[in-house]
């Protein structure tokens, strides 16, 4: 057990999700990270807290995930669902087991994480935080990535639903929708100039953020900074969801 409160970030093994850890190491919270890749592990040490790998697709897994973390650290007061994938296809052909396994990740498993958690938090009187990773994926769209688009407007939706049903508890859920960031997913795009330079030709700032970015924006989000904050989605964009023409 800890005397420091806890926060469980999923998808936690790089990019946004470690990022998200870090940041919240850094706010005083004992930080559980899971994920489906086993090196979760060896970064979970590097911040003094716990690794556990989870695949966010199983309903069962994440259950128990949460039972073993009240048994060996105690209940979580803050939770970032940020397991995620998008498997990208031709809208036209694309296969149904692959648009299921997408929402079964990025909305089933942020629903079942988050009702798990709150379950918890509402027993024991926790006044906790709860923040989706969401995209402004959820607000705009790309042809290539239909389920991915659909899953982070169910997300959008999913956390205004979740801060009203649990308002009356204080407990805060909130989602942040990430821009183009700098991480592995956007690793292809950096890789090819053209593809570069249209990215940055609809993000008025005209760079990639960074995962940490991300991270402190979350950070926020769990903190008693943001503790009339709930229901919403914050965009981590660089402007693109204000720009009505591209150069």
């Amino acid at each position: 057990m800890t005397d420091k409160p806890i926060a469980l970030i999923s998808g936690a093994a790089q990019g946004i999700g470690l990022a998200c850890a870090n940041a919240l190491a850094d706010d005083g919270y004992k930080v559980i990270l899971a994920d489906i890749k086993e090196t979760v592990m060896a970064e979970a040490e590097q911040l003094d807290g716990a690794g556990y790998i989870c695949d966010f697709s199983d309903v069962d897994a994440i259950k128990a995930l949460f039972d073993m973390i009240e048994r060996e650290h105690g209940p979580v007061s803050a939770l970032v669902n940020n397991a995620g994938i998008a498997m990208p296809g031709d809208f036209l052909s694309y296969d149904l087991d692959a648009f299921d396994t997408v929402l079964g990740v990025n909305l089933r498993g942020v629903f079942v994480a988050t009702q798990r958690a709150a379950q918890t938090m509402v027993a024991k009187g926790i006044e906790g935080a709860i923040v989706n990773m969401s995209s402004i994926n959820a607000q705009v769209a790309i042809p290539a990535i239909p389920a991915y688009c659909a899953s982070k407007g169910g997300v959008m939706q999913l956390t205004k639903v979740a801060a009203l049903a649990l308002a009356k508890n204080n407990i805060r859920v909130n989602a942040v929708g990430p821009g183009s960031i700098d991480t592995e997913m956007m690793a292809g795009v950096n890789a090819n100039p053209d593809a570069f330079k249209t990215a940055m030709s609809r993000t008025p700032l005209g760079r990639p953020g960074g995962a940490k970015e991300i991270g402190d924006v979350v950070a926020f989000l769990c903190s008693s900074k943001a503790s009339y904050v709930t229901g919403e989605t914050i965009y981590v964009d660089g402007g693109r969801l204000g720009l009505n023409y591209t150069c």
